[in-house]
């Protein structure tokens, strides 16, 4: 079983910047894909972007790339999702998800099989 806890949500004006953290742990955490999603309010999940489990490539959402960056700290078993220039539309709750599969390239059609249970945040204009 893998557990996953996010921390970092928060308020920002527009143009602001945070950081969202992903701690992991459980059993046989050495070699998960993670993801990042968000749900804004009334809307479907959508893909944000993931990190391979040796934290050496990273693909992102066209809304995030060259905004956002994931990145993982494996001794501490902790993924990041840094977000900066942030918009309105930003606003959203973030998950931080597992995944066995360790392919490449997959994006969003990745199946997570690990979820955490989600963190605010709230962009203003």
């Amino acid at each position: 079983q893998v557990h996953l806890v996010e921390s970092g949500g928060g308020f920002v004006q527009t143009g602001g910047s945070l950081r969202l953290s992903c701690t992991i742990s459980g059993q046989n955490i050495e070699r998960l894909t993670m993801g990042w999603f968000r749900r804004p309010l009334g809307k479907e999940r959508e893909w944000v972007g993931d990190i391979s489990w040796g934290g050496t490539t990273t693909k992102y959402a066209d809304s995030a790339e060259g905004r956002f960056t994931i990145s993982r700290d494996r001794p501490s078993n902790t993924v990041f999702l840094q977000m900066n220039s942030l918009l309105p539309e930003d606003t959203a709750v973030y998950y931080c998800a597992a995944s066995r599969e360790t392919s490449l390239g997959q994006g969003p059609s990745r199946k997570y099989a690990y979820w955490g249970q989600g963190t605010q945040v709230t962009v203003s204009s």
